[in-house]
């Protein structure tokens, strides 16, 4: 066998693994767009955690380009923040240190703010968007041609004015299920991630998904994300949990996914994130045959009125419906709840703790305040009501709050409704919910694990 052209080593630098340490799916697809004839690895702080091991793995391959992947800025907890920037400036900093390869950053928190993090982070390259784009990099790296002209491409210095478009590229994802790297997943979580489209076609004013996926949806084929989920099966997976923005938003493809992992065979059980939408009244009894057991509702609240100003896609009324299917169709279910955004007030706030208090045999996630991105509609609301200024550093964590309340009140009135309900977390849950989904781990639980504590 010949030598490798290039030699690109991939890194995710999370190490976050509560309540289970996810996958970086992320750099499966970026090793997908590489060319055979270069060498990809793959390095993770998740699974090699130790503080020299970055620096050993940089020494003994010798890359020629670097990769980044960064997928979340901060952890977006309005109640107890942490950016994750200094630990990025430690690996960057490694990087240097060990090798003079350049370096490339992507993923989805780079792609919010592009410019800003090739500053802060002092890097050569930047790929916001779909990172297939990486195949165009590495043909000018191995062709020494200029990369300045790279549609797509962010250089050191660089103002980015490009609008994102996606990717003309195929999203073809690689992974060895015998290596190293996959066997550390399944090993301390069994718990795999699965993609079935790109894109988001609503309007949410906080979201980032549109802006980083594109509003159009992209599907894969049914089939072959059938044959991908057996592929990780085989492997030892024994949940997949479907990383979509939102599964349903085509109800039609999601259900062609629920058919074709029938048709194959699927046996292992496995969970998404959904929005309570009016949905067919057989959906999710078609989901729960095809092996969902872990519905999660993008709810965010259960007040008309600011689920308008939120522009969600539903109603209070097809959220109480939505809800009924899936325990209709034996499922396990979560709403997660985003309080104190614009439009919210006492009212509205007391009508959402009152009507989940009505919601039976679910968990809740509640989150105060509402985190402040760039290229949203609530970028514009804060912008207009003087919470941010036109200047200001967002890459820090600001969060929307409602100058109707203030975020002690949330608090307050959040917990005096929780008071003796277990299935009533705010935000990650701490501690005290961190230590019991490790002891429901190291017992061999897979999954969510959220539907322990539904009473």
């Amino acid at each position: 066998m010949s030598d490798p052209l290039l030699k690109i080593l991939l890194i995710s630098p999370n190490r976050l693994n509560t309540p289970c340490p996810v996958y970086p799916i992320g750099l499966d697809y970026v090793a997908g767009a590489i060319p055979a004839r270069h060498e990809v690895r793959i390095f993770d702080f998740n699974q090699e955690p130790q503080p020299d091991a970055l620096a050993a793995s940089l020494c003994e391959f010798r890359p020629d380009l670097v990769g980044l992947s960064l997928r979340n800025i901060d952890n977006t907890d309005g109640s107890n923040s942490k950016s994750f920037i200094e630990d990025f400036k430690g690996v960057i900093a490694t990087i240097r240190t060990a090798c003079k390869a350049p370096i490339v950053l992507g993923g989805s928190g780079f792609t919010i703010f592009p410019a800003t993090l090739m500053e802060v982070l002092d890097a050569d390259y930047g790929i916001p968007g779909d990172g297939e784009r990486i195949s165009l990099l590495l043909e000018a790296l191995e062709g020494n041609n200029p990369v300045q002209e790279i549609p797509g491409i962010l250089l050191r210095g660089q103002t980015f004015k490009q609008s994102l478009t996606p990717a003309v590229f195929p999203m073809q994802r690689q992974f060895d299920i015998h290596s190293p790297h996959l066997q550390h997943y399944l090993r301390h979580s069994g718990t795999m991630n699965l993609q079935t489209k790109r894109g988001c076609p609503f309007h949410c004013i906080y979201c980032t998904y549109p802006y980083i996926d594109g509003a159009r949806l992209r599907p894969h084929d049914p089939a072959e994300v059938a044959q991908t989920a057996m592929a990780l099966q085989k492997a030892g997976a024994k949940y997949i949990f479907i990383s979509d923005s939102t599964f349903n938003c085509s109800v039609q493809h999601s259900t062609a996914v629920a058919k074709a992992f029938i048709d194959i065979g699927l046996s292992i059980p496995w969970g998404a994130f959904f929005a309570p939408l009016a949905i067919p009244g057989d959906y999710f009894k078609i989901m729960a045959e095809a092996g969902l057991t872990h519905v999660e509702f993008g709810t965010e609240s259960l007040s008309d009125k600011v689920l308008t100003a939120y522009k969600k896609p539903f109603s209070q009324r097809d959220i109480f419906q939505a809800h009924e299917a899936a325990l209709d169709a034996g499922l396990h279910v979560a709403h997660y709840l985003m309080l104190g955004g614009p439009g919210e007030d006492e009212e509205s706030l007391e009508e959402t703790l009152a009507s989940a208090e009505s919601l039976k045999k679910s968990a809740f996630f509640f989150f105060c305040g509402i985190r402040i991105y760039p290229h949203t509609a609530l970028y514009d609301i804060a912008l207009s009501e003087g919470q941010i200024s036109a200047d200001q550093d967002l890459l820090s964590p600001v969060f929307y709050r409602s100058g109707q309340l203030t975020n002690e009140l949330i608090e307050a009135k959040v917990a005096a409704h929780a008071a003796g309900r277990m299935n009533w977390v705010t935000g990650s849950g701490g501690d005290e919910m961190e230590k019991l989904l490790s002891r429901m781990h190291a017992r061999g639980r897979v999954g969510p694990l959220w539907e322990h504590i539904i009473p």
